[in-house]
């Protein structure tokens, strides 16, 4: 997603309320999630892994300079993001409209092709208990729709994820979506290494998140308490896809896959600065695409647990 290659390093400062956190881990409540989809084709995940990490002039492990996440801004590098649909009610599945238009307000539409799409988008909850992966499709306007349902009230935010025709770099923009109806935040999941899927997967995590330098984060899924048999299929062009948001403003960052075998992916990623994020593995097995999330810290403090708390629920994967 994202642009080619680049790790976005994070630069604003994380909201107070979760600056106490600490560990890397999994959630003790479920992510919210649409029915189960089976993905037809192997698309997207990462960022192209022969193209350089922007962020990090060194190798793993050295500082980074720095860059504002992405998707805090509804307008960058002369593309604006226009909701046209800014409200809808929770718990029915409803059409998501939105265009991206230039400069001179024309709306977009040629496009660079990003791990097998023109554009992804994320819909993620404010209290970052619901999770949207998405793919959205263009009409001959340059309008973009898709169809989901949000299972909870509240505030959302929605990410598009794009490369213009012709562009070096991608963008991602972002835009406030209300779900109407009665609001129940979620605090945010407590960290452990290890978290559970549906239909027996188990997902582990490996390494550790720092402000300031890459490091890699390598994932292991198994199955009944197994590596998965045949190993992990492509999903939108690797072995997996990883996204990070920042726990209060929602900063986008999405890693780069840095290899893979078998049942196991790994990833570099950079935060410059400490506090809680989100990360959330689509990986797929079974011809089917499921969902891991993850509570991480990057104030380099140790793990808290080791077992499970709770399971995780995939988030959910459209078209």
């Amino acid at each position: 997603m994202n642009t080619t290659g680049k790790v976005t390093a994070f630069a604003v400062t994380l909201a107070a309320a979760f600056a106490g956190a600490y560990g890397i881990g999994a959630a003790a409540e479920p992510v919210d999630q649409e029915p189960k989809k089976t993905e037809a084709h192997d698309t997207h995940a990462g960022k192209k892994e022969d193209k350089g990490n922007k962020g990090d002039k060194g190798g793993g492990g050295s500082e980074a300079a720095p860059e504002p996440p992405g998707g805090l801004q509804v307008s960058d590098g002369g593309y604006r993001l226009d909701l046209r649909t800014p409200r809808v009610s929770a718990g029915e599945k409803e059409e998501l409209r939105f265009t991206v238009r230039d400069k001179k307000g024309r709306a977009l539409k040629a496009y660079e092709e990003e791990q097998t799409k023109e554009l992804h988008l994320i819909v993620a909850s404010r209290d970052l208990g619901t999770y949207r992966h998405l793919h959205p499709e263009r009409d001959k306007s340059g309008e973009w729709s898709v169809r989901a349902e949000l299972p909870r009230a509240g505030d959302y935010r929605l990410l598009a994820d794009f490369v213009p025709h012709g562009a070096s770099e991608g963008l991602t923009l972002g835009a406030d979506l209300a779900a109407e109806g009665e609001y129940e935040p979620k605090a945010l999941p407590q960290p452990t290494r290890t978290v559970a899927a549906e239909d027996g997967y188990r997902v582990r995590l490996e390494g550790n998140l720092k402000a300031g330098q890459e490091r890699k984060l390598t994932l292991n899924v198994t199955k009944d308490g197994k590596p998965v048999s045949g190993g992990l299929q492509p999903y939108l062009g690797a072995s997996g896809h990883l996204v990070a948001l920042r726990a209060g403003d929602l900063g986008y960052l999405h890693v780069h896959p840095s290899g893979a075998s078998g049942s196991r992916v790994s990833f570099m990623a950079t935060a410059p600065t400490e506090g809680s994020y989100r990360l959330f593995l689509d990986f797929k097995h079974g011809d089917e695409v499921r969902t891991a999330a993850f509570t991480v810290d990057a104030g380099g403090g140790t793990v808290k647990s080791e077992g499970t708390h709770g399971s995780e629920e995939s988030g959910g994967h459209g078209h």
